[in-house]
């Protein structure tokens, strides 16, 4: 018997002798050699793993938290986003307070001042005379000396914060009696500006804008700035059909355009009444609602998409708008007024009686000839009398003197106005008289001043110590200034606005990020669920139109166009879509809640993307039409670490965890900081938090971690101190806690000497290795064995990276820790092979980073990220070596290091880490073989994400930059020439511009109403004349209109020789907006099994019938894989690109565009019972000397010739 169970021990043992040696042969003889794939994914992720693991002290720095008292809570979104929003509301508080105190100054003083007492010429600080010289060093005659000095506060230019300065638009006069008064009754605001700015020390500009064109700004300034973000100032801009202005001094409106396009308009008038409808368009915001239409025989909508419907005037619809004005062209007939004004008032009426539209003021606004209208009385009579709720403005352009009279006869009989525009330079002024009307019933009433917040722009400089010049987010809010004063005919006239401009940067610094924690976030929307600052909303332009006019560039971006939703699931029952627009909802209509959504989050200028869910908390700032969200992603999001240390019982002075010149904070995050009016002034983050640090040790240091608390208007504020100062005691006590327990990172240094003699690990070499924590401390030690050149021209790794916290690298590796603890994430800088880029002199960097979590009762909580620098070389002879072996006691014909194999290295979303061709790191690897990465992608190895951009850039082959634009024809000088005589004419005959309309070429200036981010529209030969706002305007326009008055004022000083546009301005004119979309990839790691390699393989690739094998593996504790792919068979590969294109247009619209949800602004005016007893709607134009007027208008027809 025991002879039989040995014999069968030796039977088995021979069947597995054999088994294994078949195995082995089936190894040598098969394409790939799977099972080495496997064991080189293995060892090749343990010695990296093993290695990073003791080169960072990981495990160390983990249990050093444990050693002091530490806790991880879970965070209360709800009461989190309630006590942020009350922070935000208090801070928007003290700018409304202060406005209103301005408003109070300003009417008492207009009140108080009598029409041409004051205001003679050099009783105020002239922006545009300030420290002029003459030639020969000398004040200028009309200058006045300010002493002005450079304020970081104050977007970095020379102030006087003792006096505000005039700014003015060249072609307004000073010697206007109405403008020297409302100058010299202002200068007594100036002050409650200083008292203002003592109060709130957070303020930035302050001022009173004037309806006469003027604005009084604090602190003084010159214009251009001295020491200012500009070197190419052009003229100030006019600022009165900008949003700030407009919509605080009218309640919303519903306007019906219509434009004359009979045989009564001739081709040039049809140019004039088109500019005067995009001036008229340019006048709204997104709280109105308006729509064109053309009539002669028929009466039409201007754009099909809008039939039958008033559309809120948002950015894209009025350039959509604006496209089709400038395309159409006059279809000719006969004008029926009548028909149109019918159209106008049955939609109108419609829109009131059905709760649409803005349900407060409605308006009618007629450009053209004015024929027909002799029978337009029947209409009023039906529609409108006798209570005229729709007001009626009228806007001649060519026709009759009698034409006129109807014209004129009809805004009078409808509580509106009448102009007669013969030339461009008119529109600007005259289409304000619109605005000025439909401010009477607020003037009337006098006690209702709204409170408006603008849209948000780019506007000046950041005052952070890491401001980088390119302009911050501003928003502007504003209240109506009424003239109170008792004329002798009953008047309603608006003086102007005040207000001041908000960074948008001081609001975000209440909502700090390290309560939000890493891959939080928080945003705000405002009544029409547009958003006020959000991480994902880049505003198309940069700063240099508001640097060089002041003039702002409003953005409009939705927030369903920046929160980026998971691909619809067909296994799943929730409507991502319908969760969105719930949040939109609820945040428009202030309510507060939370919900939760599974979003799309892009990394690395859209080339990566992850999904997640996300926890959403909003609530409400009173007082504003604002909502406030937090974000938080779900899981590790909703849990934060609390861990300080009290400076009265550090061990040790706290300033020695921070010695040396090797660590760094968040520039942006606010740790302690001095009140802008203090004298403390600091070159960097660190300089600050040392000497905060220094004062917290000494005795009756107090934290000052409570902001002043706005208090309501008419109470008495209490003046700051001018070095009051603000710390965040949580955040700074959390940073001390962070540097005690890495306090030994320095000792890392010669690590790499260390770990040399451990042989496993000889092989790589690390440049650097670095820590990041949870309160934005970054703290490195530099390799010098293996660091790079001093002179190289690279930026430092501290300096690129010395926001850590919000750089990708950190939140990936917080990200992949729930995926797989026990790893680091590798990345190296992308390429997109659109240039020879040699490599092997400077070969990238491989970053590897890791997520330090801490628990503590069953919960975790990302404290830091650790992470080192390898050289690539390093790792990839180390790569070569673990491949071109096999398993010890077996033999593989094939090897990375042969010609049969290519072997790869790809992350988490296809980019090439590890080649044998070094010049392809950082690729996409579909870029090198994008049949084999399609055919991973059908293994579900990889999965495709398409992710849509609405904020896209595309090259503009419309800019004025390009080779068409402005060329040189040889009757051009004959046309300068005429342009300047008949200007001069224009002084001696002030009567001619009636004739000069027929043939008046267009002023680029001029025409440039619109103050939102847009892009140009094509129109043929129209293209110049209402540009996009992404054009750059290539020299000042400082000449002022044609026809002004003759008292102008004289120009500033001599401005150089026409310049070369800035670089800014060619980059921002290049581009236009567009939507874009980007086809990426994020790796599927439950599809690939630790213990075998996923097999494939390629048929019917080539016409030899030949297969083409691969092998991918799951490299342990990375973000990586190990692609390894036969290179016998020649298929041809294609390419893929993960690079963002442009989407295709959208298709033509075949039925009405869905109304987005909105909430009306709360205050309404639109009536008041004494406004019919106002006189004032207009008047034409006097009569013309037709001696003259037939002088000029043939001059100008043979000179433009």
């Amino acid at each position: 018997m025991a002879l039989k169970q040995t014999m069968s021990r030796w039977q088995t043992l021979g069947l597995l002798w054999a088994l294994l040696a078949a195995t082995a042969l089936a190894n040598q003889l098969e394409d790939i050699p799977h099972n080495e794939v496997k064991n080189w994914a293995l060892k090749f992720g343990v010695d990296l793993w093993e290695f990073g693991r003791h080169f960072t002290k990981m495990n160390q720095i983990q249990n050093k938290y444990h050693e002091y008292n530490v806790d991880v809570v879970r965070k209360d979104g709800l009461l989190l986003v309630r006590e942020l929003a009350a922070e935000v509301k208090n801070y928007m508080d003290f700018k409304i307070n202060a406005v209103m105190r301005i408003m109070d100054s300003a009417e008492a003083a207009a009140l108080s001042s009598s029409s041409g007492s004051e205001g003679t010429p050099g009783t105020y600080y002239d922006a545009r005379w300030l420290n002029v010289h003459a030639d020969d060093g000398t004040l200028a005659a009309k200058a006045r000396r300010l002493l002005l000095a450079p304020s970081r506060h104050f977007d970095h230019i020379a102030v006087n914060t003792s006096y505000s300065a005039v700014l003015m638009p060249p072609y307004i006069s000073v010697e206007d009696p109405e403008v020297q008064n409302q100058i010299a009754w202002s200068e007594h605001l100036d002050p409650l500006f200083v008292n203002n700015y003592e109060i709130d020390p957070t303020l930035s500009w302050q001022y009173y804008a004037s309806s006469s064109g003027f604005m009084r700004r604090y602190p003084a300034m010159s214009w251009p700035p001295e020491d200012g973000y500009s070197h190419h100032a052009r003229d100030f801009y006019d600022f009165r059909s900008s949003n700030w202005f407009v919509e605080s001094a009218t309640s919303p409106k519903d306007l019906v355009i219509l434009l004359d396009d009979s045989d009564d308009v001739s081709s040039s008038y049809w140019r004039l009444a088109k500019a005067t409808v995009s001036a008229l368009l340019d006048t709204l915001g997104p709280n109105d609602f308006v729509n064109v239409y053309r009539y002669s025989d028929t009466v039409a909508e201007i754009n099909s998409c809008y039939t039958k419907v008033l559309a809120q005037a948002l950015p894209e619809t009025l350039r959509e708008m604006k496209t089709s004005l400038w395309n159409a062209e006059i279809t000719g007939g006969i004008a029926n007024i009548t028909g149109a004004l019918t159209t106008a008032f049955e939609i109108l009426h419609r829109y009131n009686r059905t709760g649409q539209g803005c349900q407060c003021n409605q308006a009618i606004a007629v450009v053209g000839a004015g024929g027909g209208a002799g029978g337009v009385n029947r209409v009023f009579r039906t529609w409108n009398w006798p209570h005229m709720p729709v007001r009626i403005f009228t806007y001649r352009t060519g026709g009759d003197a009698a034409a006129g009279v109807y014209m004129q006869e009809m805004a009078c009989t409808n509580k509106g106005f009448y102009v007669t525009i013969n030339d461009h330079s008119e529109i600007r002024p005259k289409v304000l008289h619109f605005v000025e009307v439909l401010a009477r019933p607020l003037v009337m009433y006098q006690n209702v001043h709204p409170v408006h917040w603008s849209p948000v722009y780019v506007g000046g400089r950041s005052s952070s110590l890491a401001d980088n010049g390119m302009g911050q987010l501003m928003t502007s809010v504003t209240v109506p200034i009424f003239d109170r004063r008792n004329h002798t005919q009953r008047e309603a006239n608006l003086l102007g606005a005040v207000g001041t401009d908000v960074p948008v940067d001081q609001i975000k610094k209440l909502v700090p990020p390290y309560k939000l924690g890493v891959n939080g976030y928080s945003f705000m929307v405002d009544n029409n669920g547009h958003v006020l600052y959000h991480p994902d909303l880049r505003p198309l332009h940069t700063n240099e139109e508001y640097t060089e006019t002041l003039r702002p560039l409003y953005s409009s971006l939705d927030l369903t166009d920046v929160e980026l939703l998971m691909d619809s699931d067909e296994n799943s029952r929730v409507n991502l879509t319908s969760l969105l627009l719930d949040l939109r909802h609820d945040m428009i209509e202030q309510r507060e809640g939370e919900t939760e959504i599974g979003v799309k989050v892009q990394y690395d200028n859209m080339r990566r993307v992850a999904t997640r869910r996300q926890r959403y908390f909003y609530s409400p700032v009173d007082g504003t039409p604002f909502s406030l969200a937090a974000v938080l992603p779900d899981g590790y999001g909703m849990y934060e670490l609390q861990a300080e240390q009290e400076v009265k019982h550090s061990p040790i002075n706290v300033t020695e965890y921070f010695k040396g010149e090797n660590w760094k904070i968040h520039p942006d995050w606010v740790y302690c900081e001095y009140a802008s009016t203090s004298d403390q002034t600091f070159n960097t983050p660190e300089e600050q938090l040392l000497h905060f640090l220094i004062r917290a040790g000494k005795p009756g240091w107090k934290w000052m971690s409570l902001r002043p608390r706005a208090l309501t208007l008419h109470n008495a504020h209490k003046k700051q101190d001018r070095d009051s100062y603000y710390c965040d005691k949580t955040l700074v006590q959390s940073l001390i806690r962070d540097a005690m327990v890495i306090k030994e990172l320095d000792a890392h240094t010669g690590h790499a000497n260390h770990h040399s003699q451990q042989g496993r690990f000889h092989k790589f070499v690390v440049t650097l290795s670095f820590i990041a924590t949870r309160s934005g401390l970054l703290k490195w030690t530099e390799n010098f064995n293996g660091s790079r050149n001093s002179d190289s021209a690279e930026q430092h790794f501290s300096e690129k990276y010395s926001r850590a916290f919000d750089s990708e690298w950190y939140r990936r590796a917080v990200e992949h820790h729930a995926i797989e603890p026990e790893s680091f994430v590798f990345s190296v800088p992308f390429r997109d092979g659109s240039e020879a880029e040699d490599l092997s002199g400077r070969p990238p960097l491989v970053l590897a980073t890791h997520a330090v979590f801490v628990e503590s009762r069953g919960h975790r909580a990302p404290a830091a990220v650790v992470g080192l620098h390898f050289q690539l070389d390093s790792l990839a002879k180390h790569f070569l070596n673990v491949t071109s072996t096999c398993t010890a006691g077996t033999v593989c014909k094939k090897t990375c290091a042969g010609d049969e194999l290519d072997c790869y290295i790809l992350d988490d979303n296809g980019f090439i880490i590890l080649s044998e061709d070094v010049s392809q790191t950082g690729l996409f690897f579909g870029q090198v073989d994008g049949t084999i990465m399609d055919s991973l992608v059908q293994d579900r190895i990889y999965k495709k994400v398409t992710v849509h951009d609405h904020q896209g850039r595309c090259p503009d082959s419309r800019n004025p930059f390009s080779g068409n634009s402005n060329k040189l024809s040889p009757l051009k000088p004959l046309s300068w020439l005429g342009g300047y005589l008949t200007n001069l004419l224009a002084i001696w005959f002030p009567m001619w511009t009636h004739a000069s309309a027929h043939t008046a070429p267009y002023n680029e200036e001029e025409l440039d109403y619109e103050d939102y981010e847009g892009e140009d529209v094509d129109h043929d030969d129209d293209t110049d004349r209402d540009r996009g706002t992404y054009e750059i305007i290539l020299d000042g326009g400082g000449e002022g209109p044609r026809g002004g008055p003759a008292g102008a004022p004289p120009p500033p000083p001599p401005a150089p020789s026409p310049r070369e546009p800035s670089r800014e301005a060619v980059r921002s004119a290049a581009v236009r907006p567009c939507d874009t979309s980007a086809e990426l990839f994020t790796l599927q790691s439950t599809r690939l099994s630790a213990a075998q390699p996923l097999k494939g393989k390629l048929t019917n690739c080539h016409n030899s019938g030949c297969e083409r094998p691969f092998s991918v593996q799951k490299i342990p504790h990375s973000n990586l894989i190990l692609l390894v792919v036969d290179t016998l068979c020649p298929c041809g590969a294609k390419r893929l690109d993960v690079r963002a294109r442009e989407s295709a247009p959208r298709p033509t619209c075949s039925s009405p565009p869905p109304r987005p949800h909105r909430r009306r602004p709360h205050t309404c005016v639109s009536y008041h019972p004494e406004e019919i007893e106002i006189q004032s709607c207009g008047r034409g134009e006097r009569t013309t000397p037709l001696f003259s007027l037939l002088t000029v208008l043939i001059l100008r027809m043979w000179l433009s010739t």
